[in-house]
């Protein structure tokens, strides 16, 4: 009998994964990504489909739909509106004057898009908006290997990726949603920022801040960037021959102007709220509208507190978790991010934070935070932990979309929103 032959059936298919890894080591990089992105998504599509088998009664669609219109729901249905009703010009009240759900709330890049998609190809709208949101999450996931390889070598910023693709959220990643469109603008814009291409990166931004809203943290972000570039430049004696990776003064001042147009560029949909309704808190009346009142800088995160965890811990709790967010930035395989990613993640959760209302939708709201993801992977070489966080994080993704995404009617009325 041959060895082959005496092999039991395990040791066969393990040899068979090795040179099945081996082969795909060889691959470019932009298919190696392609290939794990594409994975972390048809497993995502199982988990949406076997949700749809269980889907009851719902304000969309019979029960038990097939995986295209259930991925076509939430907040689908609001850039479907925008697409075929745009922007209103008055603000829709009810009997009391009360601003109402209203498509203001939804930033235009993505509607915009799909729209041009859907006159230019016949599409119908929903088909459009998922195709672009598919095309973008996969497009993310490039950007963020490519940022990510600014930090790791390739092994690490494929695992990076892995964490990022298998992330509990990610499902979102190809549903009709503005995430994946804004993920990929903003991995871009990161990656410009850190090889110092900002003139480069200032129409990303601009893009970036009709996306979704992460224009202010980002503008932040850039200002920080720029204090402490210019310190340092200062402290430098402005030396006409200075180390290799240190600012110029020409480097300064195109920081300067990126940080101009974002700063610029996030105001720019309330400002054109505000020119369409003639109403300067067009924007702010309207997000609002979901929250129940108005908005009051980091108040909502005490109350919830109160609510979760009484009255002594719960206004204990924002503060608390804000330290061990902080203290989470400076541990060493966070620091190996580097400043540019480091201070991203801070702006992003204090602008969070200050102006938003923590409920089920928060989840989501954590993705851009992804250089986490790499420095997660920092924290331990062990393909053991690096493969068991994958595997919770798929295992929590079947959570979100049973919890969340599938429509469960509650005796107030409605659902918890993703």
């Amino acid at each position: 009998m041959s060895t082959v032959a005496r092999r039991s059936p395990l040791a066969t298919a393990g040899t068979l994964a090795r040179r099945a890894a081996s082969a795909v080591q060889g691959w470019p990089w932009w298919l190696q990504v392609t290939a794990l992105y594409g994975s972390s998504r048809l497993v995502t599509a199982c988990i949406f489909m076997a949700a749809a088998l269980h889907q009851g009664p719902n304000p969309w669609f019979p029960p038990k739909p097939d995986y295209w219109n259930f991925i076509n729901i939430w907040d689908a249905r609001w850039y479907g509106q925008v697409i075929a009703h745009g922007y209103p010009s008055v603000l829709p009240t009810d009997a009391a004057g009360n601003v109402q759900e209203n498509t203001w709330a939804f930033y235009p890049l993505f509607p915009a898009l799909a729209g041009g998609l859907s006159r230019l190809t016949g599409l119908a709208p929903a088909a459009s908006l998922t195709l672009i949101a598919m095309l973008a999450g996969w497009g993310a996931a490039l950007a963020v290997y490519a940022l990510f390889r600014q930090k790791a070598p390739h092994a690490a910023a494929m695992w990076g990726v892995a964490f990022f693709a298998a992330f509990p959220v990610s499902a979102v990643l190809q549903v009709p949603y503005a995430e994946p469109l804004s993920l990929l603008l903003l991995a871009g814009a990161l990656l410009l920022v850190v090889r110092r291409r900002y003139l480069l990166a200032a129409p990303v931004v601009v893009l970036l801040c009709f996306s979704r809203p992460v224009g202010v943290p980002f503008a932040a972000m850039l200002g920080l960037l720029l204090i402490v570039h210019a310190a340092a430049y200062i402290r430098r004696g402005r030396q006409v021959s200075a180390p290799g990776d240190a600012h110029q003064a020409k480097d300064l001042a195109a920081l300067t102007g990126l940080t101009a147009v974002a700063g610029v560029s996030a105001l720019a949909w309330p400002a054109a709220a505000w020119v369409a309704t003639g109403d300067p808190q067009a924007y702010t009346k309207t997000e609002t509208v979901w929250r129940g009142h108005d908005l009051v800088p980091f108040k909502p995160w005490f109350d919830t507190g109160v609510d979760l965890f009484g009255p002594v811990l719960g206004v204990l709790a924002p503060p608390v978790f804000e330290v061990l967010f902080g203290a989470l930035l400076f541990l060493p395989p966070v620091v190996r991010l580097g400043a540019e990613l480091r201070l991203w993640c801070a702006c992003y959760m204090v602008y969070l934070l200050a102006f938003l209302h923590p409920q089920t939708s928060t989840f989501r709201m954590l993705l851009p935070l992804f250089p986490l993801a790499l420095g997660a992977v920092f924290l331990s070489r062990s393909r053991a932990y690096r493969g068991t966080v994958v595997a919770m994080f798929l295992l929590l993704q079947i959570v979100w979309v049973v919890w969340l995404w599938a429509w469960a009617q509650l005796p107030s009325g409605g659902d918890y929103p993703p």
